[in-house]
C-alpha cells in the first residue's frame, strides 16, 4: 500500500494542501490562487518547449573574495540541495518555436540574492542574445537582493547588468522580464525594472527595501504597497499574469515581435 502524500499549510490562506495535488497545479493554491516559490528548473519546465533548454554558464560558481564565515559552507549545501552550480539558470530555449535567451532565478539558492556569478550570468543572457540577434526573458526571485557575503563585489552587478540590458536595448532587441515572489532589493533596482515589457504574478512582492527593514527603522507600510497589483495600478508593470497563463501570454508577445502569426500554444 503507498504512502499517502504529505499535506503542506498554504502560506496564503493556511489550507492544508495535499503536496502532490499542489505540484500538479503548478504550485498554486487552489482555494486562494497564492503562487508558492517554483525551483528554477520547475519554472523552466513550465515555460519552455520540451527538450529546447541548451544550458550556458553551468561551470560559474560563487567564492568566497571576502572569507566571510561560513560562505563556503552555505554555498555548497545549496549547491548539493538544488543541484544547481548557482542561483541562476541562463541558456537558449524555445517558447513556442521562438528562439530566446532565458534566465532563471532560483530562491531556494541562497534565497536568491545575486553575487558576482549572478551578474555575469545575467549579464551574459545579454550578451550572447545580442550575438545572435535575440530576446531575452529573465525571470527574477530574489529575497535579499544583493548578496552580503560578496560586499561591493555583489553591489556592483547592479552596474554591469543594467549597463548589459542597454546595450541590448540598443541593438534593437526586446527584454521581458518577470517579477515573482519575491524580487527585491538590487535585482529589482536594476535590471528587473529595465525591461521592455515587465510582468509579475499574481500577489509578488516587489521593491527596494521590504517590510522586515522598514520595520527595523519604525516605519510602517500599507500591506498592498509592494505588491504586483499595487505596482500595476500605478503604471510600474505592464501586467499580472497568472502562472497558469504566463507561457501563452510569452508567446504571444514573442510571436508578435518576431512578426509572426498567433502559434496558440
Amino acid at each position: 500500500m503507498s504512502n499517502p502524500s504529505p499535506r503542506i499549510a498554504c502560506r496564503g490562506c493556511s489550507s492544508e494542501l495535499v503536496a502532490d495535488e499542489l505540484e500538479r497545479n503548478a504550485r498554486v493554491c487552489p482555494q486562494c490562487g497564492f503562487h508558492h516559490v517554483l525551483s528554477a528548473r520547475e519554472r523552466l519546465d513550465s515555460l519552455a518547449d520540451e527538450g529546447s533548454f541548451d544550458e550556458f554558464g553551468a561551470d560559474l560558481y560563487s567564492v568566497d573574495p571576502l572569507g566571510f564565515p561560513g560562505y563556503q559552507e552555505k554555498l555548497r549545501a545549496d549547491r548539493e540541495r538544488t543541484g544547481l552550480s548557482s542561483e541562476v539558470l541562463t541558456g537558449y530555449v524555445s517558447i513556442g518555436s521562438n528562439r530566446v535567451v532565458i534566465g532563471v532565478s532560483d530562491a531556494n539558492f541562497i534565497m536568491g540574492t545575486m553575487g558576482s556569478v549572478a551578474g555575469e550570468k545575467v549579464t551574459r543572457c545579454f550578451e550572447l542574445a545580442v550575438e545572435a540577434g535575440l530576446p531575452v526573458i529573465i525571470v527574477s526571485a530574489s529575497g535579499g537582493g544583493m548578496r552580503m557575503q560578496e560586499g561591493t563585489i555583489a553591489l556592483m552587478q547592479m552596474a554591469k547588468t543594467s549597463a548589459a540590458v542597454m546595450r541590448h536595448h540598443r541593438a534593437g532587441l526586446v527584454y521581458i522580464a518577470v517579477a515573482t515572489h519575491p524580487t527585491m532589493g538590487g535585482s529589482a533596482a536594476s535590471f528587473v525594472s529595465l525591461g521592455d515589457i515587465i510582468i509579475a504574478e499574481p500577489g509578488a512582492m516587489i521593491g527596494f527595501a521590504g517590510p522586515r527593514a522598514r520595520a527595523a527603522i519604525g516605519e510602517k507600510m500599507p500591506p498592498r504597497l509592494q505588491s504586483a497589483e499595487s505596482l500595476a495600478e500605478h503604471g510600474m508593470l505592464d501586467a499580472v499574469v497568472p502562472r497558469h497563463e504566463l507561457r501563452s501570454v510569452l508567446i504571444e508577445i514573442l510571436d508578435f515581435v518576431n512578426d509572426r502569426a498567433p502559434s496558440r500554444t
